[in-house]
C-alpha cells in the first residue's frame, strides 16, 4: 500500500527535529502537539524549504529526497500544495487574477480540476471579480485553499491555516477542509495546535513533542489512549465517526456508529451524511445499572478495560470504556466515585453522555 515515508534529522543551536515517519497517503494526517514541538518545522521539510543534515522523503515511492544519495527535489518541483497561516494572496490582482496565476503554469496535462469547479468546492464564484482587499479573513483563506488545490497536487501541506481566524470564520472554513477529505483524493498534512480542528478533521495523527515524536496512529485511537493527557490536558476525549440516520422531533438527530446509536441536539447534516460526534472525557459519567428517568438520553452499555491513574494526585482518574461496537470512550471522574463505585477491569456498566455536549 503506497505511504508516505519521512525521515529528517535538523540540529539548531536550542531545538533539535529527529523524526522517522510513515504516513497514510490518503486523507488526513494532523500533526500536532504545542508550539514549538517541531511540527512546522517537519511540515517546511516536507516541503523542501529546511536545510536538512540527514533527510528522507517518499511520496507513493517516488523520492523527493535522500542525503545519503545525493538527491534533493526542489520546492518548486515537487508535487505540493501549500497553505500558510496568512493567505498571502497577490494585492494588486483581483480573486481570479490569483487563482489563474498559478492554473496557467501548470501543464495542461496535469489540469485535473477547472478554475469553476474548485470555485464552487469551496464557495468563493460570487468573489471572483473582487479585489483582495475587499475580502474577509475566511474569504482569503478559502481562496488561498483554492489555490493551493488548483496546482493539482500529490500532496497538500496545510500550516495552522485557521490560526488567525476568529471561532465564527473558523466554523465556517471547517467543512471545506472536510469536503477535501471526503470529494478529493488528495492526501494532507495539516499543522495545528487546536484539538477541536484534530478532532474534527484527522484520520491519523502525530503527536509531537520537543522535536520527537510521541506517537503517530489512527486519531481514534490516539485520542482515546489516557496516556496523552498530558498533551491534550482538559480537552481529551474521544472521537466517533457516524452517519445521520433520522431527524426527530424536538430537534434531535439519531446518529449510528457502527451499531451504536448517538443522539446529538439539532438536525445535523442531511440523511445518510457522514458526521464526526467529539466526545470530552469530562462530560462523560458511569453508572452501575441502566440509568433511568434522567436527562441524559445516551446511555449505553459497556465494559472498564483500563483505568489510568496519572492523575491521582488531582483527585481524578481516567477511565477506558470499550462499547459494543468495540470502539472506546474516555470518561474522567473522580476518584472518590471510582471508589465508592468498586470500578474494575472487566466491570461492566454504563455510560452516560450528554447529549447538549456533543461537539
Amino acid at each position: 500500500m503506497s505511504s508516505i515515508h519521512a525521515k529528517f534529522a535538523i540540529s539548531y543551536p536550542e531545538f533539535c527535529l529527529d523524526v522517522d515517519l510513515t504516513l497514510p497517503s490518503s486523507g488526513i494526517t494532523v500533526l500536532f502537539g504545542p508550539s514549538g514541538s517541531g511540527k512546522t518545522t517537519c511540515l517546511r521539510a516536507i516541503a523542501g524549504l529546511e536545510s536538512l543534515e540527514q533527510g528522507y522523503l517518499s511520496v507513493d515511492d517516488e523520492i523527493w529526497q535522500d542525503s545519503g544519495a545525493g538527491i534533493f527535489i526542489p520546492t518548486h518541483r515537487r508535487d505540493i500544495g501549500y497553505v500558510f497561516q496568512e493567505a498571502g494572496l497577490f494585492p494588486h490582482l483581483s480573486v481570479q487574477q490569483n487563482l489563474e496565476y498559478g492554473y496557467r503554469r501548470i501543464p495542461t496535462d496535469k489540469r485535473r480540476i477547472s478554475v469553476e469547479s474548485i470555485c464552487q468546492f469551496v464557495g468563493i464564484s460570487h468573489l471572483l471579480s473582487r479585489s483582495v482587499h475587499q475580502l474577509s479573513g475566511g474569504e482569503k483563506q478559502r481562496i488561498a485553499i483554492a489555490r493551493a488545490l488548483l496546482t493539482c497536487p500529490k500532496l497538500l501541506l496545510m500550516d495552522e491555516p485557521l490560526s488567525a481566524l476568529d471561532v465564527k470564520l473558523k466554523s465556517e472554513i471547517l467543512p471545506y477542509l472536510e469536503k477535501i477529505h471526503q470529494e478529493l483524493s488528495i492526501p494532507v498534512i495539516y499543522v495545528t495546535h487546536s484539538v477541536r480542528e484534530l478532532a474534527r478533521l484527522a484520520d491519523h495523527v502525530v503527536l509531537f513533542r520537543r522535536g520527537e515524536v510521541v506517537v503517530s496512529d489512527h486519531a481514534d485511537t490516539v485520542m482515546s489512549d489516557p496516556r496523552h493527557q498530558d498533551i491534550f490536558g482538559e480537552e481529551l476525549g474521544s472521537i466517533f465517526d457516524t452517519k445521520v440516520v433520522e431527524h426527530h422531533e424536538h430537534r434531535i438527530t439519531q446518529l449510528d456508529s457502527d451499531g451504536v446509536t448517538i443522539w446529538a441536539p439539532g438536525h445535523i447534516g442531511e440523511k445518510e451524511q457522514l458526521y464526526r460526534c467529539r466526545i470530552l472525557a469530562s462530560d462523560v459519567s458511569i453508572a452501575l445499572h441502566e440509568p433511568e428517568q434522567t436527562t441524559m438520553l445516551n446511555r449505553l452499555p459497556a465494559v472498564i478495560v483500563d483505568i489510568d491513574h496519572q492523575k491521582e494526585y488531582q483527585g481524578q482518574v481516567v477511565v477506558v470504556l470499550e462499547l459494543s461496537n468495540r470502539r472506546r470512550l474516555l470518561a474522567k471522574i473522580t476518584m472518590k466515585s471510582s471508589f465508592e463505585l468498586g470500578l474494575s477491569l472487566g466491570m461492566s456498566v454504563w455510560a452516560q453522555i450528554k447529549s447538549v455536549a456533543l461537539s
